[in-house]
């Protein structure tokens, strides 16, 4: 599976920004999905992840209620729709895919993923 991200950009504190994950290959529906950032100088943290038919979701803590994960599985993509976005938000954002069976937070555990994007939130 190869794992195309945008949508990242520069965007006000309060504003929303709408990311996207285009997934090569036809057995997308078989992976869990997850979203993942990177601040400079910080370890890759868990965003949000959502199972294979997209009936489950799950979120961090510092985005919950403020970020929704969604996909299409017949379009080989999936969405994080960020709104009330932070400076404390800024990083690089990263889509995975991962073999395990419903979802999971842990990093080790994704088998592909995306270049990522880079989301900037100013003050």
């Amino acid at each position: 599976v190869q794992l195309q991200a945008s949508g990242g950009g520069l965007v006000q504190a309060g504003g929303s920004l709408r990311l996207s994950c285009a997934a090569s290959g036809r057995t997308f529906s078989r992976y869990g999905m997850g979203w993942f950032r990177q601040a400079p100088g910080k370890e890759r943290e868990f965003v949000a992840a959502i199972s294979r038919g997209g009936a489950n979701t799950y979120y961090a803590d510092s985005v919950k209620g403020r970020f929704t994960m969604s996909r299409d599985n017949a379009k080989n993509t999936v969405y994080l729709q960020m709104n009330s976005l932070s400076p404390e938000d800024t990083a690089a954002y990263y889509c995975a895919a991962t073999s395990i069976l419903g979802w999971t937070t842990s990093v080790a555990l994704y088998d592909y993923w995306g270049q990522g994007t880079q989301v900037t939130v100013s003050s």
